[in-house]
């Protein structure tokens, strides 16, 4: 249920490359998000398949985003979506301008993936390597943080580090998520407030 996950991680994303401080909390919403939405099987992480996106597909996504919300908020923790659930997403994404729920997803993959390189202070583009640095020695400096929490962050932001995102095939994408980041960050990150 690539579909699923893949929002999740966008959100996740998002909500810490905007808020550093907050490393722990997304973690456990993104293993409640994974837990939901993972199949039965072990699955082998799926290539993203970068496209163009288009200021329309971008308003779809915005427009479409508490819709998408209410229906995955309800889903009962460790349970695979069903037929009906699909069948409700595919039909919010249709109303707002997708073909399908997969077609959704691949453009929230693809805004995801260049938030991960935007650099929430300066919202420029940067580089999804650069921000995690910069959230490291964020987290370094913290003073808030309890010793295990920080270590707890620091070994997440280094292992997404490890994980290096693909770069952005589609380089007019970067400029189209730029134009539009405090919108698409509110959107995408509204559920983990």
């Amino acid at each position: 249920m690539r579909a699923l996950i893949r929002p999740g991680l966008v959100v996740l994303s998002i909500a810490g490359a905007a808020a550093c401080f907050a490393v722990a909390a997304p973690q456990s919403a993104f293993a409640q998000a994974k837990d939901q939405a993972a199949p039965a099987a072990p699955a082998q992480p799926q290539e993203l398949k970068q496209v163009a996106l288009t200021d329309k597909q971008v308003d779809g996504v915005l427009a479409s985003q508490k819709e998408m919300d209410a229906i995955t908020e309800k889903l009962p923790e460790n349970a695979q979506p069903d037929a009906k659930v699909m069948a409700q997403l595919d039909g919010v994404a249709k109303k707002h301008g997708f073909a399908s729920y997969d077609e959704y997803s691949t453009v929230v993959d693809n805004i995801g993936l260049v938030m991960n390189g935007i650099d929430p202070a300066t919202k420029k583009y940067v580089g999804s390597e650069a921000v995690i640095k910069s959230q490291i020695a964020q987290v370094e400096a913290d003073k808030k943080m309890t010793a295990p929490e920080k270590k707890q962050a620091l070994e997440n932001l280094n292992m997404a580090l490890k994980a290096k995102d693909p770069d952005i095939q589609n380089k007019g994408n970067i400029d189209l998520v730029v134009k539009n980041y405090d919108k698409l960050a509110a959107a995408l990150s509204e559920d983990m407030n």
